[in-house]
């Protein structure tokens, strides 16, 4: 411990994730690397002239935040849009897309986000109609928070080329009317896309999503600045809560470059995984390119590796894939975005090329298919350290609950996502499910039970990206009846879903999730004790000191 120190941490309640000294008062950091952990007494020597000594003041610090589910691209971009979190009834609805439409007058497509899918109320959905009387003269689309279901009127149907309909791939839907005419309700990524590509970007955030290609036509210089000006907020959004990894879930070449193009400029504040997004329209040779992403980005702090599909998509607008009919729609299971055969292979592919896989699976049928897919791949190619995911797991069969351990796939889910929970309406999800499915839905009890290994994380942008606030809703969620499972989580489990649990996703818990010597530098300082706060008050709490390989990403300087 003779090395002068970049940065030392002191007065600290450092909760460390390692296993070895779970708690310690002080740290030091030298060469974006932790170089020393104890108490303050014992770091204070590493300290020189150039030091900076931060005063932690008795708050709790911890590892940064591995934020192992978001859209970054769509997320960043929509820091701009209007959002509707919270907006409830058509004179509301009405008022803030008008003072929108105001504030940023035009002929463009005006976009708002977290539409909730109640709305108008449980017993009236939106339709073109509605959205005609608000906004009759200037394209409009509204997107549900989970980003599967989209609301447009006919002036964005008309300029997408959507209102008489348009052939989709399978678990994509534009509803249509009794008059032939779509009704404005767009189900999944493929429906509503083309509407999002007459937007003011193209769409161009949205095609790792939907088509998991470049976009098209190429970008040119101002637009790419355009997108490098958006992604840079996003990443400064991060950072302020604490984040210093992301494990991106959509992703194609062009949104690589540009994080790549990012962190050539010292501009990258977070280290970022980036899949590659395999469509059902794609050939099996398009793995090559998730296979050259891959070789060309594996820098510390940009990687590649991950292959994303979506077997299904949401309960709320009857896309997810279930087992047995929907409860309040006897005759209708939802169907998969993959003939089960093809997708099976897809997965042994990208497996044997020794790539991670990441399904998208909320109903219990899309759950089961994937980790049908995971066991077969394992037998067609052997057993390896593949560290494979399922994300999500909103509903689950009780006999698939074993198999994510017995299979060593990670389970990947959103504290903030149950119905009730971080502001989310009880309806319409719990009576999608039914409640003879509620024991099995977001099974977080069960999965621990049985030894899944288990991240949390936000998907952001369909809630807000805020750990803090993940933790809270992993520690509160409350049950929906008497009879159902306590999935409440500890302060602990909580904490290593969104630290330790993703740094292994990623294959690199020998380096990053935890305070220990010679790991990577991210750590996030608080302004409060977690351990002395309720759980309720966790979403007030906030970072004041947020470092990414040893280098200050976000301050608060009021706090210092």
């Amino acid at each position: 411990m003779g090395e002068t120190a970049d940065i030392i941490i002191t007065n600290g309640i450092l909760i460390t994730m390692d296993e070895s000294r779970p708690r310690a008062e002080a740290l030091a950091i030298a060469g974006g690397r932790i170089v020393a952990v104890g108490d303050a007494e014992g770091i204070a020597p590493l300290a020189g002239p150039r030091t900076r000594v931060v005063d932690a003041r008795g708050a709790t610090v911890l590892p940064g935040f591995n934020e192992a589910h978001i859209h970054i691209f769509p997320g960043s971009v929509a820091l701009d849009q209007l959002s509707l979190a919270g907006v409830t009834g058509e004179a509301a609805l009405r008022a803030q897309v008008r003072a929108r439409d105001a504030a940023a007058p035009g002929p463009g497509l005006l976009i708002g986000k977290s539409c909730d899918y109640t709305i108008l109320g449980t017993e009236r959905s939106l339709d073109r109609g509605l959205l005609d009387e608000i906004l009759p003269d200037r394209p409009l689309l509204l997107v549900a928070p989970d980003h599967h279901t989209a609301w447009a009127n006919t002036a964005a149907l008309t300029a997408a080329g959507l209102l008489h309909g348009r052939a989709l791939p399978a678990g994509n839907e534009i509803v249509m009317g009794a008059d032939g005419l779509a009704t404005g309700e767009l189900r999944e990524n493929a429906a509503f896309g083309p509407v999002e590509a007459i937007g003011p970007t193209g769409g161009r955030e949205g095609a790792g999503l939907v088509t998991g290609r470049d976009p098209e036509p190429a970008p040119g210089t101002a637009e790419r600045e355009a997108d490098l000006a958006a992604l840079r907020k996003g990443l400064a959004h991060l950072a302020s809560h604490g984040i210093t990894s992301f494990q991106n879930m959509d992703g194609n070449p062009y949104q690589l470059d540009l994080l790549s193009e990012l962190e050539r400029r010292g501009e990258l504040l977070c280290r970022a995984r980036v899949p590659f997004h395999f469509v059902p329209e794609m050939p099996l040779s398009a793995l090559d390119t998730a296979s050259e992403m891959a070789a060309r980005h594996g820098s510390p702090r940009l990687s590649s590796g991950t292959v994303k599909l979506f077997i299904d998509g949401v309960l709320d607008g009857w896309t997810a894939l279930m087992a047995e009919p929907y409860a309040d729609r006897p005759d209708w299971c939802g169907e998969p975005r993959f003939e089960e055969e093809r997708f099976h292979a897809i997965i042994a592919e990208a497996d044997r090329r020794g790539l991670q896989v990441a399904v998208h699976a909320i109903g219990d049928r899309a759950v089961n298919m994937v980790l049908d897919g995971y066991e077969k791949a394992r037998a067609a190619n052997g057993p390896r350290d593949s560290r494979h995911r399922v994300e999500h797991i909103e509903v689950a069969l009780a006999s698939d609950i074993p198999r994510f351990a017995e299979l060593g796939v990670i389970a990947s889910v959103q504290p903030p996502h149950p119905p009730g929970q971080a502001g989310l309406p009880l309806e319409p999800t719990l009576s999608r499910i039914g409640k003879p499915r509620w024991p099995l839905a977001y099974p977080w009890a069960a999965l621990r039970a049985a030894g899944a290994g288990m991240l949390f994380a936000s998907d952001w942008p369909v809630s807000p990206v805020d750990p803090l606030a993940g933790v809270a809703a992993a520690m509160t969620r409350p049950k929906w009846d008497a009879d159902q499972p306590d999935n409440r989580q500890t302060l602990m489990q909580a904490l290593e879903g969104y630290t330790l649990a993703g740094a292994k996703a990623e294959f690199r818990e020998h380096e990053k999730g935890r305070l220990a010597p010679g790991f990577l530098a991210d750590i996030v300082v608080l302004d409060d004790d977690l351990e002395a706060a309720d759980p309720e008050e966790f979403p007030e709490i906030r970072p004041v000191l947020t470092i990414c390989d040893g280098a200050v990403t976000f301050e608060d300087e009021d706090a210092f």
